[in-house]
């Protein structure tokens, strides 16, 4: 459970006396002086009988004595006074827990995790609470994001070491059940393609299931071992890339044709659900100033677009582009708008290579990958493993538009690409509709 120690909007007399006085009862209590600490809760009761910090702490005292069922009624007159303070709703979930209200816990939590992603006692609470009803898969998940909140290289606060400990042990169970489930995916495809030396892929497999550590490049799914970590890849491995860059000038054209007939079809690129721990992506979630118009979007063709623009898809079919069930392919028309940089980021997995073929490029505009800065030149394609952090900017005061594609990178080789795609594609069944939010 948590305190408040400042609250916002609370419409009493003099809030800091408010906030003296409930820290003045709670050093008592600490102290061991719990008459004192009484006395002192008392007055600031009197004093402001409906601010939720006041209410707040008589929670805590209910809790400590075991009454449940008051805690619940002043947390949720708490909630209803301040409703935009997430240790409010966590101490709400608490009470609900013990009366074992699971439902109600549950949207507490979710309410609380809304309005902090990264609430790591809201995380674990949802976490032992999606084990106790039966789910601890995605139990898993919600552990390892409240294990992202904590700092690296320090141990845990006391409070919560317990819990941390298992919250670590039950995403290690998850990792072998996970690993089980690929093996039984994995066993037939290796007995049909005979005793080939598959330790890249084997290797694979136990850092998606984390029975190995890995270090950079820094996907965000799935790393692949012992491919060269290339910033930008030599143009000339890419030879059919020939062909696409010779279409240039028609494919904008149907960009540009976009842009006038068809721009409700734009979508912004980033749009994680409420709840999502956004970190670098909160000021573009949801925004139009980097939108895409996808043609094929994690293999999913969208018809009407693809409609649209028939010399685009002539031109990607000569591409080694990834097919992987509700992956791969995704190509797309990329708009970044005038004055907007998109942070420096990482993409899920360096078993593919993304590709960029400049189409509208005014001054201004630039694009990192790693340690290599480049600008974008019409015409002139690249392939780069966005694995490696990279970033975007456009400076200028017009959008800037390319085509993007993925494509497998070359040094899988054809055994390999297939025993990726069945893992990948086993991980989505195991995890089910909710692995795209996750991964």
């Amino acid at each position: 459970m948590s305190d408040v120690n400042a609250t916002a909007g609370a419409a009493t007399a003099d809030n800091a006396s408010v906030l003296r006085l409930i820290q003045a009862s709670k050093s008592a209590g600490a102290a061991g002086r719990s008459e004192e600490a009484d006395q002192l809760l008392a007055r600031v009761a009197q004093l402001a009988p409906a601010h939720p910090a006041v209410l707040n702490e008589l929670g805590l005292r209910m809790m400590q004595r075991g009454d449940a069922a008051r805690a619940r009624e002043l947390f949720q007159r708490a909630t209803q006074a301040d409703p935009g303070h997430p240790n409010l709703w966590s101490n709400l979930a608490s009470s609900l827990h013990a009366l074992n209200l699971l439902p109600e816990e549950l949207d507490a939590l979710e309410r609380a995790i809304a309005l902090e992603p990264r609430h790591l006692a809201s995380l674990l609470q949802k976490g032992a609470l999606l084990e106790a009803t039966g789910d601890p898969r995605t139990a898993a998940r919600v552990y390892r994001n409240a294990l992202a909140t904590l700092p690296p290289g320090r141990p845990p606060p006391e409070t919560v070491a317990a819990v941390i400990a298992h919250a670590r042990e039950a995403i290690a169970r998850d990792d072998a059940e996970l690993a089980g489930a690929i093996e039984a995916r994995f066993a037939g495809i290796r007995e049909r393609l005979g005793s080939g030396q598959f330790r890249r892929v084997e290797r694979c497999i136990d850092l998606l299931t984390g029975r190995r550590s890995r270090y950079l490049p820094q996907p965000t799914f799935m790393y692949f071992p012992e491919i060269p970590a290339v910033e930008f890849f030599d143009r000339g491995e890419f030879p059919w890339l020939d062909a696409i860059e010779a279409a240039t000038d028609e494919i904008r054209a149907e960009l540009m044709s976009v842009l006038v007939s068809d721009r409700e079809g734009l979508e912004p690129y980033i749009a994680y659900p409420e709840g999502a721990p956004l970190n670098q992506w909160k000021e573009l979630n949801k925004s139009r100033r980097w939108s895409a118009y996808f043609l094929w979007n994690q293999s999913a063709p969208q018809p009407a677009h693809l409609a649209r623009c028939p010399r685009t898809v002539q031109a990607l079919k000569g591409a080694p582009q990834c097919d992987v069930a509700a992956r791969g392919p995704t190509a797309f028309f990329s708009i970044l708008d005038a004055g907007t940089r998109i942070p420096p980021h990482s993409g899920v997995t360096n078993t593919r290579l993304t590709v960029h073929l400049p189409l509208i490029v005014p001054p201004g505009c630039g694009f990192r990958v790693g340690s290599e800065t480049r600008e974008w030149v019409p015409g002139r394609a690249w392939v780069f493993d966005d694995t490696i952090e990279h970033e975007a900017w456009n400076l200028s005061d017009v959008p800037r538009g390319i085509l993007i594609f993925d494509i497998w990178n070359p040094f899988l080789a054809p055994a390999e690409r297939e025993l990726i795609r069945a893992v990948t594609e086993a991980v989505g069944a195991y995890y089910g509709s909710g692995t795209q939010e996750v991964l």
